[in-house]
C-alpha cells in the first residue's frame, strides 16, 4: 500500500507541475502506479526468485495493486462527475454500476463455482474441467462486459475466485498448457495497442516521460525494499521487476477517456511509455541484478521459504490414514497440503477446515501446481496400492531428493514401494502388533514384558523385510527364508522365556 499511495502521489504532483488538470493528474498517477503482474510473475518464474526476499515481496505488492484497480476503476466515473453540468447523478451511478457488478460476481461465483466443479470432478474427464474452466473465465469477463466494465477485469476476477476454491490446484495443472499461448496472445494485444507511430513525432517526450516513470517508480521501490528490511540487492531487483507500467493502467486509462478525464492523444502517449517500459524489464532486471552482490553471497531460495508460503509436508491421499496424519501434523503446527481424488471426500473434510484439495497424484502437473518442490515430505496415503506405486515412482523421478513415506497394503507392496526408495508403513502391521500386545496383557503376561515380546518380534520382522527385499520376485528364495526365518525366531523366544526363567530363579534364591 505504501508503494501504490507513494507513486501516485509523486505522479500527481509531476502532473500538477505540468499544469494538468488535477483529476487527470490523479487518474494518471493511479495508473502509472501499478506495474505489470504478467510480466513481474513471468520473470520471477523464470529466475526461480518468487520465494526469494524481493520475490515474496514483489508478489504481495503486486496483489494490492490488483486489488487496489477495482475500487480505482470505480473511482474514476466519481472524479467525472460534475454537479455543476447536471452529470454527478449519472456518474455516480456509474461508479454504483461498478461496485455491484463485481459484488454480483463475487457473491455468484461462490455460490455457484463448487455446484459446477463437483459435477465436473464426478465425470472424470479431464476435458470437462478444462472447458468449464475456459467456461467461467469467459463468461465472466462477457457478464462484467455486459455491465460496460472491462472484460479483462472480469477475467482477473473469475481467476481471483477460481484460485480460493478446493479445485485450485487441478484448475492450475489443467490450464497449465495455455499459459504460454495466452501470455504470448496478450503481449501481442499489449503491442498492438501502442501506437509506435508517436516514437519518432515525439521522441524526446517519449524518453523522458519512460525515463521519469522508470526512475520515479524504481527509486520508489528501493525504499520500499529498503522500508521492508530488505538488503540493497534484494531492493535493487524489486525495483528492476516492478518499475515498469501495468496492463490494468491500459483499462484505467481508457475509462477515463470514456468519462472525459483524459484526451485520446495523451491516452496514446501513455500507452506507449508504458509499453516500452515493458520492454525494458528484462533488461531492468539483468541491470540490478548485476548492480547487487554475487549470486554466491545471497541465501539459498530454499532457505527462505518458511510455513506461511510452502507446505512442508504434502499428503497424497485424505481417507482414514491421510486424516490422522493431517491431525497430528495440525496439532503440532506443521503446515501440509493434502491431494484427494475423491471429490466427496474433499468436500466432507472442507467442511472442518481441512487445507485439501482435489486433484490425481499421479499426474505431473498437480504436483507442480501443489508446490511439492518445496516440500521437505511426502506421504503417500492413498488406499490403492497400485495408485500409490505410481505416485511414489512420479515424486521420485521429479524430485529424487524429497523424502517419500508410503502406505503399503501388504508385503509385495511395501517391496515394490521399497524399490522406489520410499519408506513403507504396512497399514494392518503396526494394529496387528498393538492387538497382540493386548492379547498378551489379558492372558496375565506382565505390561512391560509383553510389550518386550511384541517389540523383539516387530524388530525382528522389520529386519526380515529388508532382507526379502533382495530376492522378493524369487518365489522359492522367499520360502526358503520364512521356513528359516520362522525357526529364528522361535529359537529366539525360547531363548527369551529361558533367560527369564533363570532370572526368577535367581529373584528366588
Amino acid at each position: 500500500s505504501v508503494q501504490l499511495v507513494v507513486t501516485a502521489l509523486a505522479i500527481f504532483a509531476v502532473g500538477m507541475l505540468f499544469a494538468l488538470d488535477w483529476k487527470a493528474a490523479l487518474v494518471i498517477g493511479l495508473g502509472l502506479a501499478l506495474s505489470s503482474t504478467a510480466i513481474g510473475l513471468q520473470i520471477l518464474g523464470e529466475r526461480k526468485e518468487l520465494q526469494s526476499p524481493h520475490g515474496r515481496l514483489g508478489f504481495a505488492i503486486l496483489l494490492l495493486q490488483d486489488v487496489a484497480a477495482i475500487p480505482i476503476l470505480a473511482l474514476i466515473p466519481l472524479l467525472a462527475a460534475d454537479p455543476a453540468a447536471g452529470s454527478a447523478a449519472p456518474n455516480a451511478f456509474g461508479a454504483v454500476r461498478v461496485v455491484l457488478t463485481i459484488a454480483a460476481v463475487i457473491v455468484g461465483g461462490r455460490l455457484l463455482l463448487r455446484p459446477l466443479f463437483r459435477i465436473a470432478a464426478r465425470t472424470q474427464m479431464p476435458e470437462v474441467f478444462t472447458a468449464s474452466t475456459l467456461l467461467v473465465v469467459l463468461g465472466t469477463a462477457w457478464l462484467v462486459g455486459l455491465a460496460g466494465i472491462s472484460m479483462s477485469l472480469g477475467a482477473f476476477l473469475a481467476g481471483v475466485l477460481l484460485a480460493d476454491s478446493e479445485y485450485r490446484h487441478e484448475i492450475e495443472a489443467r490450464i497449465d498448457p495455455f499459459k504460454g499461448l495466452l501470455l504470448g496472445l496478450f503481449f501481442i494485444s499489449v503491442g498492438m495497442t501502442a501506437d509506435i507511430r508517436m516514437v519518432p513525432h515525439q521522441p524526446v517526450l517519449i524518453a523522458a516521460m519512460l525515463a521519469g516513470l522508470l526512475v520515479l517508480k524504481g527509486l520508489i521501490l528501493f525504499g520500499v525494499g529498503r522500508l521492508a528490511r530488505e538488503d540493497a540487492s534484494s531492493a535493487l531487483k524489486l525495483a528492476g521487476v516492478l518499475a515498469q507500467g501495468g496492463e490494468f493502467a491500459f483499462i484505467v486509462f481508457t475509462l477515463a477517456v470514456q468519462n472525459r478525464l483524459l484526451d485520446a492523444q495523451l491516452r496514446d502517449l501513455l500507452i506507449v511509455v508504458i509499453t516500452l517500459s515493458m520492454a525494458l524489464t528484462p533488461l531492468l532486471v539483468v541491470l540490478f541484478a548485476r548492480l547487487g552482490p554475487t549470486q554466491a553471497t545471497e541465501k539459498p531460495a530454499y532457505d527462505a521459504i518458511d510455513e506461511d508460503d510452502a507446505p512442508r509436508v504434502i499428503i497424497a491421499g485424505f481417507g482414514r490414514v491421510g486424516q490422522i496424519v493431517a491431525r497430528i501434523l495440525r496439532a503440532n503446527q506443521i503446515r501440509f497440503t493434502a491431494i484427494e481424488s475423491s471429490i466427496e471426500q474433499v468436500e466432507f473434510s472442507r467442511r472442518f477446515g481441512s487445507q485439501i484439495y482435489y486433484g490425481d497424484p499421479t499426474r505431473s502437473d498437480l504436483l507442480r501446481a501443489a508446490q511439492v518442490e518445496k516440500a521437505e515430505l511426502f506421504i503417500v496415503a492413498t488406499d490403492d496400492p497400485e495408485t500409490n506405486i505410481r505416485t511414489a515412482r512420479l515424486v521420485r523421478r521429479m524430485y529424487p531428493q524429497l523424502k517419500v513415506i508410503a502406505r503399503a497394503r501388504n508385503r509385495q507392496h511395501a517391496f515394490r514401494l521399497m524399490d522406489l526408495g520410499a519408506d513403507v508403513v504396512r497399514e494392518t502391521f503396526h494394529s496387528s502388533l498393538e492387538m497382540s500386545r493386548m492379547a498378551l496383557q489379558q492372558l496375565g503376561m506382565p505390561e512391560a514384558l509383553a510389550g518386550q515380546r511384541v517389540d523383539r518380534f516387530r524388530e525382528f520382522d522389520e529386519k526380515l523385510l529388508a532382507e526379502q527385499h533382495l530376492f522378493y520376485d524369487d518365489e522359492a528364495a522367499i520360502m526358503q527364508n520364512a521356513r528359516e526365518a520362522q525357526n529364528d525366531l522361535d529359537r529366539l523366544f525360547e531363548a527369551d522365556i529361558a533367560q527369564e526363567h533363570a532370572t526368577r530363579k535367581e529373584g528366588a534364591a
